[in-house]
């Protein structure tokens, strides 16, 4: 009877702490919060790309973690041009390209072709602007409304 009881106790006791949402998981790490990607309250209504885990004004230092998010379209890697897919390219210290546009590569434009959604970039001490910009498979850039620019100082 009383392993009976046990066992039910038991059994209730697991069925209540699997009944309970899971906490969200952060950590830091050189100063930027890392966490799981989800887009800001205000771009629920307007689709866009945004940062995941630094805003304007941050003051980070480097090796600096860019989190990259997107409402409204699907991050697939590069290949093919189709509607309502595309990755996601970092422009540091520039601004956004034109819609239909190709995105350079270069030093000041990095490519995540293969569908990336995170990178460590190195950033040299002092104030940078970070223009992440959102393109079809072909790096055809949706222009200034799939953009956000913000402004971050890199610290010692």
């Amino acid at each position: 009877m009383k392993s009976t009881l046990f066992i039910t106790s038991l059994a209730l006791l697991l069925f209540a702490a699997c009944d309970q949402p899971a906490k969200e998981t952060t950590t830091h790490a050189n100063d930027s919060l890392v966490k799981k990607q989800e887009p800001p309250k205000d771009t629920s209504i307007h689709p866009g790309v945004f940062f995941v885990n630094i805003k304007e004004g941050d003051k980070l230092k480097s090796p600096v973690i860019i989190q990259m998010g997107v409402v409204g379209m699907q991050v697939e890697p590069a290949g093919k041009a189709e509607e309502g897919k595309g990755h996601h390219h970092l422009i540091i210290d520039g601004t956004y390209v034109e819609k239909d546009q190709t995105v350079p590569m270069d030093k000041k434009h990095i490519h995540f072709g293969k569908g990336q959604t995170s990178d460590t970039l190195k950033l040299k001490p002092g104030k940078h602007t970070l223009t992440l910009q959102f393109a079809n498979g072909l790096h055809q850039s949706y222009g200034k409304e799939w953009s956000k620019t913000i402004g971050i100082t890199v610290i010692k």
